[in-house]
């Protein structure tokens, strides 16, 4: 959802329908008009701007999700810790330092983790370093989009399902629960489609879903409208993993430029600044960064749409409100007597 796909407009939609809504901090300098300021200043002004008007448009919390890959991460920390937001998700990555960086105590702190080892880490060391535990835990499962925590064979050949993994997270989650008295909340996400799946994981222990890939066929959603054609014209077989320059599989959905990068094409360009970490500008052959900034823009003959594994399934264009309200009475039906029940979305006059 990077990439300005999750800006002010769709995550202040999730919001005011009683979800929590998420900005992602991925790429948000790319269309700050003040070309006169480095890439990592235009960054820290632009989330800021992007949190303040998404802010304006919703009075309920809001996220952010900053990457830990992310050679900007501190700044982007700041920036959500300046404007106060309501939580800070965080992955691509372990998320071991968060705590020092930031100031106030208010602000949620959710790492996103692929396994009970992770999870376990995190708590581990918060609790030496900082006298704290996570908030929640995201846990994030191989079908989710974008890059993958994960390798290409875990992915491809020795899938583990994202049931297996919630349970591992949910079992190290009550022991830290047991031993300090705190609850961590437990979230599944990646390959979460409806409210039979939601359900499924609310019936398992978890507390919640993150969904990303359903949101980007909205009406409110930030991207262009040629991105979100991508995800209503695709096949399950269109749906394809790659590796990314970061050297992670990477979830895409194919097209012409993604052609030009399985037939061994270097795409030239240049990288006046090196926004992630793991990334070699020299040895990679495209941009990922441009990439994604021009299928945002809708110029996906030199970008591709990353997705989830469900997105063939998706086949209109629907708003926040009603793809909500769709999931959330759809998870209803499947709810067992004891599991924890989904709030009721806020019934707001448009």
């Amino acid at each position: 959802m990077g990439v300005r796909v999750s800006g002010s407009r769709l995550a202040s939609a999730v919001s005011n329908e009683g979800a929590l809504g998420v900005v992602a901090s991925v790429g948000t300098g790319e269309e700050w008009p003040d070309r006169s300021l480095n890439y990592v200043t235009r960054s820290y002004v632009s989330l800021r701007d992007m949190l303040q008007q998404t802010k304006l448009l919703t009075p309920n919390p809001i996220a952010v999700n900053i990457m830990c890959a992310l050679t900007n991460y501190e700044d982007l920390v700041e920036a959500a810790d300046q404007e106060e937001v309501a939580a800070i998700i965080s992955g691509a990555g372990l998320p071991l330092k968060l705590p020092a960086l930031v100031k106030r105590r208010s602000i949620k702190l959710i790492p996103i983790v692929s396994s009970g080892r992770a999870a376990d880490l995190i708590c581990r060391s918060w609790l030496r370093k900082y006298d704290r535990l996570p908030d929640a835990l995201v846990v994030e499962g191989s079908l989710a989009g974008g890059h993958l925590g994960f390798s290409m064979d875990d992915v491809t050949t020795s899938h583990v399902p994202l049931e297996s993994i919630v349970q591992d997270v949910l079992s190290v989650a009550a022991r830290y629960t047991k031993e300090h008295g705190i609850s961590i909340p437990v979230i599944a996400a990646g390959g979460v489609f409806n409210g039979r799946d939601m359900a499924r994981f609310l019936n398992l222990g978890a507390s919640g879903v993150q969904m990303g890939t359903r949101f980007v066929c909205t009406e409110e959603c930030d991207a262009s409208l040629q991105y979100k054609k991508a995800y209503l014209n695709c096949r399950k077989e269109d749906i394809l993993l790659i590796q990314s320059p970061l050297k992670l599989p990477l979830r895409v959905i194919r097209n012409g430029f993604v052609d030009r990068i399985l037939s061994g094409e270097k795409v030239k360009f240049s990288c006046p600044y090196r926004c992630l970490a793991t990334c070699e500008p020299d040895k990679s052959p495209y941009c990922i960064a441009q990439a994604l900034v021009n299928a945002y823009r809708g110029n996906m003959h030199a970008g591709f749409a990353t997705c989830g594994a469900n997105a063939y399934r998706i086949d209109r264009i629907v708003s926040v409100r009603e793809l909500i309200r769709e999931i959330v009475d759809e998870c209803r039906l499947h709810l067992e007597p004891t599991a924890k029940q989904p709030p009721i979305a806020p019934a707001t006059e448009p």
